[in-house]
């Protein structure tokens, strides 16, 4: 299975009989863009699961079927960045600690005094 991002729908309106009606997308698996039939009606933008090989025929309808990538699952949620190791050099790296965005006792203004 792959972790893909649909890109974009694709229309194809003059296709082989045994291709049906069935909806594609184009999805991001990395780098490259790869075609899938979408077996769950997704929309760009979403994260999806993706089969391949037989698994992806079946799941488009039947063994015979002509695709080699289905979408069987949209993602609720996932952050790609999660898990990444940070690059090196960076603060997360090097073990210097980074700004927390809670305000300390000398970042808060001066209450009351003078009008």
């Amino acid at each position: 299975m792959l972790i893909c991002k649909v890109v974009k729908p694709l229309v194809s309106t003059n296709r082989i009989p045994d291709f049906e009606h069935k909806h594609l997308q184009v999805v991001l698996d990395g780098s490259t863009q790869k075609v899938a039939v979408d077996a769950v009606g997704c929309i760009p933008g979403d994260w999806v699961i993706c089969v391949g090989s037989s698994a992806a025929r079946e799941a488009a309808g039947s063994k015979s079927y002509p695709s080699d990538l289905t979408i069987v699952g949209i993602i609720d949620h996932w952050d790609p960045e999660a898990g990444k190791t940070p690059p090196a050099g960076s603060p997360a790296s090097t073990g210097v600690p980074t700004s927390t965005g809670v305000p300390t006792s000398t970042d808060a203004p001066l209450s009351g005094g003078a009008k």
